[in-house]
């Protein structure tokens, strides 16, 4: 004869589940992290990956009571190699990826046997930040705004070149997405990597670059290059009186926005607690005037969300993205 049990009885073994369920929740948060947090910033130092990482690890180390968090450049192939190495790690909360725009919303479009799915390898923890991409010049070309530029380079097609972190990084495809909407001719130069087209532009060896604000502030304020439009729908805090790209009256533009996002994600199957845990912990540091301070000096603009919420936006970006690489054709070795 089969047991079944009352009503009470039910709700009492209910009861006990719950806090059984709650007890591992708590015991999973005071016991973590027990030894040093691995972030992995997929692309070489000195790039927005690894600024931000650096930057929200130092706050998550300050709360984890002596506990580091161990920033990673493994860069390779527009952030996969990464990202791969983390999608294969033990998912114990132990290895992050500092994930962006590039490694989980444009890669699936652009490498046929990417060693990882952006939504099915990872767990989303935490958005960290937008970062608006500057569109600047160097010095010594004459385009004063946007339009001008694209004239510029329609008069001379091709001879302007523009530099990226390599290709298909983001740099390379939010060029390419001006270049549609705009006509503009410009040829591509890829590095491996933010920083050495950064510093080619500052040579001269490149005209145009069209990246993430943090690798460029301090050289526009240094007037080593010439800033002419920002790809956010609104100004930036710290380029007050450098317009949008939307703003520059260039057919074409209108509502036009291609930012860089960054956000943490952990390999598929980390405890819901930690998510919970590592979530809140982010979240907390991106509202501190000590972070909110760093992200601002960097050209970085905090964003705050839940796991959730990081997951949908992730998915909407990749459909975006495989827009503009069919339309633009983008191909990578």
């Amino acid at each position: 004869m089969n047991w079944m049990p009352t009503r009470r009885q039910a709700l009492i073994a209910a009861g006990a589940g719950a806090v059984v369920g709650s007890a591992g929740r708590a015991w999973a948060q005071s016991s973590y992290p027990s030894r040093p947090v691995h972030i992995v910033a997929p692309f070489t130092p000195g790039g927005s990956s690894d600024l931000l990482a650096r930057a929200i690890g130092q706050a998550l180390s300050q709360g984890w009571n002596g506990q580091a968090a161990v920033i990673e450049n493994v860069p390779g192939a527009g952030g996969s190699v990464g990202s791969e190495k983390v999608a294969r790690s033990p998912a114990d909360g132990y290895m992050l990826l500092m994930g962006h725009t590039g490694t989980l919303a444009v890669n699936p479009s652009l490498y046929p046997r990417l060693g990882y799915d952006p939504v099915k390898s990872f767990a989303p923890v935490a958005m960290v930040a937008r970062v608006p991409n500057v569109l600047v010049v160097h010095p010594s070309v004459p385009a004063r705004n946007l339009a001008e530029l694209v004239a510029l380079s329609k008069a001379q097609p091709e001879k302007l070149a523009y530099g990226s972190g390599g290709n298909g990084s983001a740099a390379h495809i939010s060029t390419e997405y001006l270049k549609l909407k705009t006509g503009a001719s410009l040829m591509h130069v890829p590095y491996r990597g933010t920083a050495p087209s950064v510093t080619d532009l500052l040579a001269g060896q490149v005209q145009v670059l069209f990246t993430g604000a943090p690798a460029l502030l301090q050289h526009i304020r240094a007037g080593k290059m010439r800033a002419l439009a920002v790809s956010s729908l609104q100004r930036l805090p710290q380029l007050p009186d450098v317009p949008t790209v939307a703003e520059s009256g260039v057919p074409g533009t209108k509502g036009f926005e291609a930012d860089q996002w960054y956000g943490l994600v952990a390999p598929a199957g980390t405890p819901v607690a930690i998510v919970t845990q590592l979530n809140a912990e982010v979240n907390r540091a991106l509202q501190s005037p000590e972070v909110q301070n760093r992200l601002s000096a960097e050209g970085a603009l905090a964003a705050p969300m839940s796991p959730q919420a990081f997951g949908q936006l992730i998915a909407q970006e990749i459909d975006r993205w495989r827009q503009v690489v069919k339309a633009a054709n983008v191909k990578v070795e």
